[in-house]
């Protein structure tokens, strides 16, 4: 099994001392049946829109080309639609489009949606999530909302603090993890729901 996460400076943990992000710590708990590589595929402060340009490139050169090997996509979907500027409509369209490709290359897909960032942004990030959320939902694609369980928990909400408000540590790492392992995650990858603990 190859997998493929493709996403902003999120998907790659940074902020966490440990630098594992919550890739990592998924990755971790996870107990394969057969040998599985996972490569985080990461651009910083990268929108929908660019994300969209460019996954599909450069997952070809990581996806197996034959039958023998189960290719799969995790889009890690970031907050930087808000701060750009993007429409609703169009970062919705931008997830779309993935998943439409995905799907036609018979590349199975799993979604993670945009976490908390600033207080200020807090309003339009949900309205982002709900939109993705939508997405995925139409085309029973796995969702991971990280935004309503984690706008109001008390340790992201301290650990964004430590952090300057920008990015997670440790602990908001491992809260996002958790939210991933008990979203589908396993039954995504076809293994048993007791391995997560």
């Amino acid at each position: 099994m190859r997998i493929c996460v493709v996403g902003d400076e999120l998907a790659t943990g940074v902020g966490d001392a440990r630098a594992l992000g919550w890739t990592g710590r998924v990755v971790a708990r996870t107990h394969f049946s057969r040998p599985a590589m996972l490569f985080t595929l990461a651009v910083p402060g990268e929108t929908s829109t660019q994300l969209g340009a460019r996954w599909e490139t450069e997952t070809a050169a990581r996806f197996g080309p034959d039958s023998e090997v189960e290719n799969r996509l995790v889009v890690a979907l970031g907050r930087h639609d808000v701060a750009s500027g993007l429409t609703v409509a169009r970062s919705r369209l931008n997830l779309a489009n993935i998943l439409d490709v995905a799907d036609a290359n018979r590349t199975a897909a799993f979604v993670v949606g945009p976490p908390p960032g600033t207080p200020a942004e807090g309003e339009r990030i949900a309205e982002l999530s709900d939109a993705f959320a939508d997405v995925a939902s139409r085309r029973r694609v796995p969702y991971v909302d990280t935004y309503t369980p984690l706008a109001q928990h008390e340790q992201w909400l301290a650990d964004m603090a430590q952090g300057g408000g920008v990015y997670p540590g440790q602990a908001g790492y491992g809260l996002m993890a958790w939210l991933v392992l008990h979203t589908g995650w396993h039954a995504w990858l076809g293994l048993p729901q007791d391995e997560v603990a």
